[in-house]
């Protein structure tokens, strides 16, 4: 536009808050990931486990229909019932997470579009809680937000004195899905800055799971050790939330041992996206 025409205006609207900004990204990136029908598919069918386990809940309390079966209840919603749900939607979230996390960041690296971000009022934690929240988000639609639903309606129908007893269930599904998430977010949106393809990331997020429970089997039998486990990520996550709902761990690794790993490989998927995720590259020749 000529200077002199003199009709250039600042923008006056209203601005965005400074709190909310990264839901920009957010915005963006669940339309990027949706656009797939095939993926859409897949989100849907990741509710069928618990809409039968809800089904279940209520039929097991419907005396109707066990005394077709001549029986007073058909299993106990307790710790072990909500372990193997966790373990179920823990394996549908982490092929979710193989479909959605590695097309995230790797594209804008890819492209050289970090300076586009960062010119505007963006900043890096903001640009990485954009991406992250779309994740943070899916995931926890198909992991604690319906197992506190599954909770909601046993202490429904449950005696009374059930809910308070079993409150601590609750706070398992809780801590044990935000770490689940955590690892996910992080290791994925790490390799997907690190390797700046789609395609390769995923199988390298696939290779960091299976890989890692391989070699940690053999470790194991080589050095008769249980600390290999340390690398399977995997088994990590099972025996903290194996802890978090007062079993044994059936890896035999102590749980302390696979806090602090976790702790260590969600630090270290920090410190890649650090060093990765800025407005540009330094290459030396």
């Amino acid at each position: 536009m000529a200077v002199h025409k003199r009709s250039y205006r600042g923008y006056a609207g209203e601005i965005t808050p400074l709190w909310s900004r990264f839901l920009i990204v957010m915005r963006y990136a669940f339309r990027n990931a949706f656009s797939s029908k095939l993926l859409t598919a897949y989100f849907v069918l990741c509710f069928i486990f618990p809409v039968a386990c809800a089904v279940a809940i209520y039929l097991d309390h419907n005396l109707r229909f066990l005394a077709m079966f001549h029986e007073t209840e058909l299993f106990t919603v307790d710790g072990d019932f909500f372990l193997l749900f966790l373990g179920v939607q823990g394996g549908l979230a982490f092929v979710l997470t193989a479909l959605i996390g590695p097309g995230l960041v790797s594209a804008d690296l890819a492209n050289n579009a970090l300076p586009l971000y960062f010119c505007r009022p963006f900043s890096r934690l903001e640009y990485l809680l954009g991406k992250s929240a779309v994740l943070v988000w899916l995931l926890s639609l198909i992991t604690w937000i319906p197992a506190l639903v599954l909770f909601v309606i046993q202490a429904s129908l449950a005696a009374p004195g059930w809910t308070r007893s079993n409150l601590w269930m609750a706070r398992s599904i809780s801590l044990g899905s935000a770490i689940e998430i955590l690892l996910f977010c992080l290791l994925t949106l790490a390799l997907s800055a690190w390797i700046k393809r789609k395609l390769a990331a995923g199988a390298a997020l696939l290779g960091v799971f299976f890989a890692g429970s391989a070699f940690a089997q053999a470790i194991n039998a080589v050095l008769g050790t249980r600390n290999g486990y340390l690398i399977d990520l995997g088994n990590l996550m099972v025996t903290v939330e194996s802890h978090l709902f007062g079993q044994h761990p059936p890896t035999g690794l102590p749980a302390e041992n696979a806090w602090l790993a976790l702790l260590a490989i969600c630090t270290f998927c920090l410190y890649l996206l650090e060093r990765k995720v800025r407005a540009y590259e330094v290459v030396r020749g």
